[in-house]
């Protein structure tokens, strides 16, 4: 009975390994990568967890500079802020097709109607005027678009044009994790020739083996994640053409849990001033990274917290500075879900606990008609979201969060507010679309 040589059944392997190796997930980056000889390397997308901190491209920088110099014929302001520098002062940057308003975060308008929208938070008609003084809403600490763009305007046009190079810069290095976004939860298309251009959103396949990396043990503002087990969509050439996805939610896995949630409830604390709900938040995120409570005063100093509040771009900026969370969410991002369905905010929640593992920075309006534990109705505000769950009775889709508010320390005959609580999710999305900015960071 003849049989194969060696060399023969060697080569067989060889042939059919070379034939697998384009359906083979990689970790992160290149290096390592054993590709047919001849061939072009085939790119997939990765989650948005796996987006690291990209380029700064010259068209980029280009679209930042035209941003920031269109603030700078504005002369410093004191006193009331007027429709019109309100307007001045929001300017948009188109980012590779995605567009990101300065103070507002990345945003499906327009300029034009964001710009629209703050002059009528700055300047509102008579009518609504008397209504919000009839509300008397109580301050709980975010910074209002009023109030932030008040700020901007105080000051000097060099100072004003070095914090929002900063904002977009930092904005222009995260895009990448906005299209994935776009693309998981929204179903958004990737633009063509997007992976070949992104390669901190990309694995390679057509390799013989998976180069496989883990999470830094220390934080690290250019980090490695997990690399996905499945491909986030359809692989692409090296010149793609969009895919959309197929659902809501078409990364996340079916086997995710019916429950999850991440941090301790021993490491919470409550705001220990009516404006400090920025700095108690970020308190206990920085608590669940570093294993270390460092106090809201700490974090205050941080976030340049006044009694005006603290902005959510200031939340988004430390807890990529100064936590390691960005390691497994990729770099935090100011999102406006003005747009998302409940369907999709739940994904999106999925998707950040249970698989990236990471806090998110809720930020609702506190209204009595969303949060049954208020006696009166607040500010805009921040949380910390940090668990989901269905309900077994009557299978509610609930949000887990840590809430830095308790009333009864400033209003001692009112009810006392726990830390850790548990929401209906339509009805948190309903509060975060009720804030004028509308947005969470992610």
């Amino acid at each position: 009975m003849h049989r194969p040589r060696p060399r023969t059944v060697a080569a067989g392997a060889l042939v059919l390994l070379l034939a697998a190796a384009p359906f083979i997930p990689r970790g992160s980056g290149d290096h390592g990568a054993i590709s047919p000889s001849g061939e072009q390397p085939t790119f997939a997308p990765r989650e948005a967890a796996a987006v690291g901190y990209g380029a700064v491209t010259p068209a980029m920088r280009q679209e930042i500079d035209r941003a920031v110099a269109a603030t700078t014929s504005l002369p410093r302001q004191h006193g009331r802020i007027t429709a019109r520098a309100a307007s001045t002062l929001t300017q948009c940057a188109d980012l590779e097709g995605q567009t990101y308003c300065l103070g507002e975060g990345w945003t499906q308008d327009d300029q034009a109607s964001v710009q629209a929208r703050v002059a009528t938070e700055v300047a509102p008609p008579a009518a609504r005027r008397t209504a919000q003084r009839q509300k008397k809403l109580r301050q709980t600490g975010d910074l209002s678009p009023k109030a932030a763009l008040a700020r901007l305007a105080k000051m000097s046009p060099k100072a004003r044009a070095k914090a929002e190079r900063a904002e977009l810069t930092q904005a222009a290095r995260s895009v990448a994790k906005v299209w994935m976004i776009r693309n998981e939860i929204q179903g958004t298309p990737l633009p063509a020739g997007f992976l070949a251009a992104h390669p901190e959103a990309r694995v390679t396949v057509g390799a013989g083996r998976v180069a496989a990396t883990t999470p830094s043990a220390t934080p690290s503002k250019l980090p490695t994640v997990k690399p996905s087990t499945t491909l986030a969509a359809v692989a692409t050439s090296a010149a793609p053409t969009a895919v959309a996805s197929t659902s809501v939610a078409a990364s996340v896995p079916t086997t995710y849990p019916v429950k999850a949630k991440i941090l301790k409830n021993k490491q919470t604390a409550e705001q220990v001033r009516t404006y400090w709900c920025g700095p108690t938040s970020m308190q206990m995120i920085a608590w669940g990274w570093k294993q270390k409570d460092k106090g809201a005063a700490h974090w205050a100093a941080k976030l340049g917290t006044t009694s005006a509040g603290t902005a959510i771009s200031d939340m988004v900026r430390v807890t990529n500075h100064n936590t390691g969370w960005d390691t497994l969410a990729g770099p935090y991002v100011t999102l406006d879900v003005k747009s998302f369905t409940t369907a999709q905010f739940w994904a999106l929640l999925q998707k950040h606990i249970a698989q990236y593992k990471a806090p998110i920075i809720l930020h609702p309006q506190l209204l009595t008609r969303y949060f049954p534990y208020l006696d009166h109705s607040g500010s805009g505000h921040f949380q910390v979201g940090r668990g989901y769950r269905t309900t077994k009775t009557t299978h509610t889709q609930e949000i887990g969060y840590y809430e830095p508010w308790n009333q009864q320390r400033f209003h001692p005959s009112e009810p006392y507010i726990s830390r850790v609580q548990w929401l209906p999710v339509d009805r948190e999305l309903s509060a975060v679309k009720a804030n004028a900015f509308h947005n969470i960071g992610v």
